[in-house]
This record gives structure tokens, C-alpha cells and sequence, in this order.
């Protein structure tokens, strides 16, 4: 079940100095995402921070559903609160396993308990489980490893989950496919997750709710993405909103929600390049898509040189916004491949679908 969370009145100072954060006020719906958003040294992770107790604050009141926070044993709150950081934070001398188990662990969960966990963690992350849980962190990508640190911090099913820049380390193609990931796993989690982030693009995109925070985590405009977008509450969420706010638009639409195409001939990688050539031939297509045997794409083959794989370099999921799929067929020149939940093939989105999304957009507006 998750659990609200609310903020009143909550204060952090270090010595004389002026408060890092100052008389910040919130409530947190459960079972929703609510991004902080705000420039380097506004207060937004401290603010995070003292939620879990990391951070002690000076004075106000936290409750997680219900309950005053300061009233409970540190350790035992941090216990029920999932927690994943920039750089995944993982344990170098554990094994992903050993990783992913860790709070179970600690909980008393005995060990054929906390062995099922990590295989369901990992697969839920989209790890094979047989081919990462012996892994060291050492010997995973970056996204591979913040998908191990979002296992973990899910490990023991918090009701609460802490995100601190979780995928700010990593590239943009990455990023975007592991936020994608995050959104998959809301929908069936349905977690409290409290989300920092210093871009704007990346709030939209993930948060039911935006707070943006001015210099002491003062809460300069607090609503859904698309009240921000449309409304700025001033100058200083204007200039967050940047340039461009009608194609931010984009972000508020998933791809999940436009009827995707089916137009792609498709082949195997086991098939012969003869066998490929007349596919393409009868279909009177120039281009066809790569399978792999588990039907994930892998290239498109042209018709004169079936042999020559032009490798995808974009991909998007039904999670993805319509802004990730223009970005997508920008990026491969042609139309975005749609991936399903374990990497599977379900279709393509194409420039026609984009725009007739923009013009709706334009019209609404």
C-alpha cells in the first residue's frame, strides 16, 4: 500500500547561516510521483533527505502516512523507504544479488524469501536474472546498474520510494529508456515516490505532480505537468518552462496512447539474405526489421544488401512520450521501432502520427 506523505512547516539549519530550507509545506498524494525540480543548491535534496531522516530537520512535522517520522527508530524508517541515488550507489563488493537482497536481508527474510525477491527484482527491471545475479557492480553498464539500484530500493516492497537525480550519470538514450522503465514500473507498483531532478523536461515527463523550487526550497508553483506548462505561476517557472512550451506538450502524451503502425516487414536473424530479399520484393518494401529469436529488434536490412544491418540507434516503449518518439525518428531517420515490456517487438510510430498530435495540441490550446 503506499502512503501519503506530508511536509509542514519544515525547517533545516546549519548553524547562523540563513536556512538551507525554510518553512516548506507539502503534501504528497499516495500512489503518485511528485518531482522536485529547481536549480543546484535550492534545498530540493535536502529537503528529499529529510524525509527518510538522512538529514535531521531543525524543526516542522513529517508524517508518512499518517505517522510522525521523528517519533520512529532511523534505521527502521529508512527500512520501509526505497531509496536509489545518482550513480546507483551499489555495494562493489557484493554481487547484484547480494545488492538487490540487501534490506530483505536486514528485515530477518529468510534466504529462499529473499532469493525469490531478487529474481523477481531483476526480471521486473528487465534483468535476466541467470545472466546478472553473480554479476559485480563493476561489470554492469551505468543503466544497467541504476536498474539494479531501483531492484533494490523496491527490494522490500517500501511503500515509499526516494529518487535522488537516479539517471543523471548516464546517457541520454539510457536515460530515457530507464525513465521509461520507472514509468512501466509505476503503473503496475503504484509506489509514493518523491523524484529530484534539476531538468525540467525530465519532471514533465515522469511526475504526476511538479513542485518547483526557488532558493530555499521555496515552492514556487506546485500542480500537474500540464497547469505548469500551460500557466507558469511567474517569471522564474516561465524560465524553467523554457522556450519551446508547445512542443513540451509532447511530453504529456505517451505513445502507449496513439494507435501504432504495423507497416514493417519483418524478418529473423536466422533468416538467409535471400530469403530476406524476397520478403522485401513481394511486400515491395526497400527496408525490412530484424528480429532477434525472443522477436526484439536488432536492424533494419535494405533489399539491395541483406546482408548489411543498419543497427537501431533510438528505440522507444509504450511508456515513451510522442516528444521521445520524435526524437526517435529524427535520430534513425525514419520511424520510431516500439518496444513492449520485456523488449519485444508491437510496432512503429511515424512522423504523420507525431504531427497530427501537434495539431490536436495546437487546437486544445
Amino acid at each position: 500500500m503506499a502512503s501519503e506523505i506530508q511536509l509542514t512547516e519544515v525547517t533545516k539549519r546549519y548553524g547562523r547561516r540563513p536556512p538551507a530550507v525554510d518553512n516548506f509545506s507539502i503534501t504528497i498524494p499516495a500512489g503518485q510521483i511528485v518531482v522536485f525540480v529547481g536549480p543546484s543548491g535550492c534545498g530540493k535534496t535536502t529537503t528529499m533527505r529529510m524525509i527518510n531522516r538522512l538529514i535531521e530537520p531543525t524543526s516542522g512535522l513529517i508524517t508518512i502516512g499518517g505517522e510522525d517520522t521523528s517519533k520512529l527508530d532511523p534505521d527502521q524508517l529508512r527500512r520501509k523507504i526505497g531509496y536509489a541515488i545518482q550513480q546507483a550507489g551499489l555495494f562493489p563488493h557484493m554481487t547484484v544479488a547480494q545488492n538487490v537482497g540487501v534490506v530483505p536481508g536486514l528485515l530477518g527474510w529468510d534466504r529462499g524469501k529473499v532469493a525469490d525477491r531478487v529474481e523477481e527484482m531483476l526480471d521486473l527491471v528487465g534483468l535476466d536474472p541467470a545472466e546478472f545475479r553473480d554479476r559485480f557492480p563493476r561489470q554492469l553498464s551505468g543503466g544497467q546498474q541504476q536498474r539494479v539500484g531501483v531492484a533494490r530500493a523496491l527490494a522490500a516492497d517500501p511503500p515509499v520510494l526516494l529518487m535522488d537525480e537516479p539517471f543523471g550519470a548516464v546517457d541520454p538514450i539510457t536515460r530515457g529508456n530507464l525513465q521509461d522503465e520507472l514509468m512501466r514500473l509505476q503503473a503496475e507498483l503504484h509506489k509514493t515516490i518523491v523524484f529530484v531532478t534539476h531538468d525540467f523536461d525530465e519532471a514533465v515527463k515522469l511526475g504526476d505532480r511538479i513542485a518547483v523550487l526557488g532558493d530555499q526550497s521555496r515552492i514556487l508553483q506546485y500542480d500537474t505537468p500540464e497547469a505548469v506548462l500551460a500557466n507558469p505561476a511567474d517569471d522564474t517557472v516561465a524560465g524553467f518552462v523554457g522556450a519551446g512550451a508547445s512542443l513540451k506538450q509532447l511530453t504529456l502524451r505517451r505513445v502507449r496512447d496513439v494507435q501504432l503502425s504495423q507497416a514493417a516487414v519483418t524478418v529473423s536473424t536466422s533468416d538467409e539474405p535471400a530469403d530476406i530479399r524476397r520478403s522485401l520484393q513481394e511486400a515491395g518494401a526497400s527496408f525490412a526489421l530484424m528480429l532477434d529469436t525472443r522477436r526484439r529488434p536488432v536492424a533494419w536490412v535494405h533489399v539491395r544488401e541483406p546482408r548489411m544491418r543498419r543497427p537501431i540507434r533510438d528505440m522507444v516503449s509504450r511508456e515513451s512520450t510522442l516528444q521521445d518518439a520524435l526524437e526517435a525518428i529524427l535520430t534513425d531517420g525514419g520511424n520510431a521501432v516500439v518496444t513492449g515490456a520485456r523488449g519485444e517487438y508491437v510496432g512503429l510510430v511515424d512522423i504523420d502520427t507525431v504531427m497530427a498530435s501537434v495539431r490536436e495540441l495546437r487546437e486544445n490550446a
